[in-house]
């Protein structure tokens, strides 16, 4: 009977809440039957919707030294805990969805990707302690909380992240805008970045002082879409309001950025104005790259009742020409209207 569960290599526990509370000893009891009996040899590779006691994830993380992987989806150790990471060999990190209060990456020498996807509080959801390898951050979250997140803050002891992805979910913008002189220090070395998810709403200028504060970077992406299924409250949708922020620097500009892409680009002001600002600061940008809107197929049989906007991104030939000539007719724009390209 325990022969095929003492071999897998991926475990699952897919239960209700309710099913949970009611089978936690009868849970607990067919767990520690098969983790007891398995073959060393298999190295486990995934567990899912589990929620530990106290001592549990310390004792994993200690007991597992040679762990360089972990992902926890749906887990944790009881409402608004606090989870505590040491290891010395773990270069990467996964956590989606659990009711952490707050995750703290206390000791990890060797981490070198961390994804956070979904918090629940309104607390700092990720205190970065000692992480000196950390390279690629990835945090996603529909922002419907009070709280925003001060990247200056957040990686004040990680000052060698490259790449960086936010998702914010069709949602509220959940960073706040910082002066470019304060948020130097942390990005110096930032070469990649993605920013998914804005409302279409949202003034996509804001985005602008993470050029600023980041003259390294190379790749940015910003993708503008109002998706309907990743949004978490579709009465969050009319609460939504654009981010402040300070302009940039008239004189402002950027010697490394190559490639501005943008997912969901419309002919209107908001983009045009922002492509052309972004256009005049980099002075060696080679490849600016148009997409229509992103395309989620089950958004109109879930949502038919919600009306989308008209798009106005080009079809024709004549169109897209058009455009190109708009965006770099201001005399400051040094660069070639070769560059745009309308990729759908």
């Amino acid at each position: 009977m325990w022969k095929l569960p003492t071999m897998l290599s991926q475990i699952v526990i897919d239960l209700s809440n309710r099913d949970l509370a009611r089978m936690n000893r009868v849970l607990a009891d067919v767990m520690n039957k098969i983790f007891s009996t398995r073959s060393s040899q298999i190295t486990i590779r995934k567990l899912k919707n589990l929620r530990f006691g106290e001592s549990d994830i310390p004792n994993i993380l200690s007991t597992c030294k040679l762990l360089e992987s972990l992902s926890f989806s749906e887990c944790d150790a009881g409402i608004r805990s606090v989870l505590h990471v040491e290891h010395a060999r773990l270069v990467e990190l996964d956590i989606t969805y659990g009711e952490f209060k707050t995750v703290e990456l206390d000791c990890l020498p060797k981490l070198q990707r961390m994804t956070y996807d979904n918090w629940p509080c309104d607390e700092n959801p990720l205190v970065l302690g000692f992480v000196p390898q950390l390279s690629k951050l990835s945090l996603a979250n529909a922002g419907l909380s009070h709280k925003t997140i001060m990247i200056s803050q957040l990686l004040a002891n990680v000052p060698d992240v490259s790449d960086l992805y936010l998702d914010f979910r069709s949602e509220k913008i959940w960073i706040r805008p910082e002066c470019p002189r304060v948020l130097a220090p942390v990005l110096s070395q930032l070469r990649f970045v993605n920013l998914d998810s804005l409302p279409e709403e949202c003034d996509i200028a804001w985005t602008m002082f993470l050029l600023e504060a980041a003259p390294s970077i190379e790749d940015l992406c910003v993708t503008v879409w109002d998706h309907k299924c990743g949004s978490e409250s579709q009465k969050s949708r009319s609460k939504k309001t654009d981010v402040k922020w300070e302009p940039s620097a008239p004189k402002f500009k950027h010697k490394n950025l190559a490639k501005l892409t943008i997912y969901g680009f419309q002919s209107d002001g908001n983009f045009m104005g922002y492509i052309r600002r972004v256009m005049e600061a980099a002075v060696r940008i080679k490849e600016v790259s148009l997409h229509n809107r992103k395309v989620c197929k089950l958004c109109a049989d879930r949502f038919p009742h919600i009306e989308v906007r008209p798009s106005t991104y080009p079809r024709s030939c004549e169109e897209k020409e058009s455009l190109r000539k708009k965006i770099t007719e201001a005399s400051v724009v040094m660069a070639s209207p070769a560059v745009i390209h309308f990729r759908s």
